[in-house]
């Protein structure tokens, strides 16, 4: 158990810290109002989200899945677990029909205000919805990480 414990915490610090720090590092940018800085941030966005965000996803799903049967967690009723599971599932959709989408549109919209010279109305519309997103599929797994940590009911 303590082998899993500890992936599924080290899952946990993975997928949070990069969704935290990949948001601070565009808002930055952004806010320093470079085309070509606003391009490479986004760009390595995308790339952390590969390389932290889904191993820690995966660390996640596959450690926590082990610990509950472990632990002979059922699924029916309403418990933290169940609670967790549903948003948990909410922000994986938020993130793979959203986010990620919005992603690939702000890297080609920068592309296009570095070709421009000037943010481009279209990355701003983009950079915009992402970050209202963003900030939900953010907020949700802080919620989980509570419900998992307290295990109020």
């Amino acid at each position: 158990m303590t082998v899993w414990l500890f992936l599924h915490i080290a899952g946990c610090v993975l997928f949070l810290g990069n969704i935290v720090t990949a948001a601070f590092w565009k808002v930055r940018a952004d806010l320093k109002g470079d085309p070509a800085e606003i391009h490479h941030t986004v760009k390595n966005v995308m790339l952390a989200d590969a390389v932290f965000t889904l191993p820690g996803l995966l660390l996640i799903i596959v450690s926590g899945i082990v610990m509950a049967v472990q632990a002979g967690y059922g699924m029916s009723g309403m418990s933290w677990l169940t609670a967790s599971l549903v948003l948990f599932g909410v922000t994986g959709l938020l993130w793979a029909g959203i986010l990620i989408p919005l992603q690939k549109g702000m890297i080609r919209h920068s592309l296009q205000s570095v070709r421009d010279g000037g943010i481009s109305a279209s990355y701003k519309r983009v950079s915009t919805l992402w970050a209202v997103g963003g900030t939900i599929a953010t907020l949700l797994p802080f919620v989980i990480l509570y419900l998992m940590v307290s295990k109020p009911f």
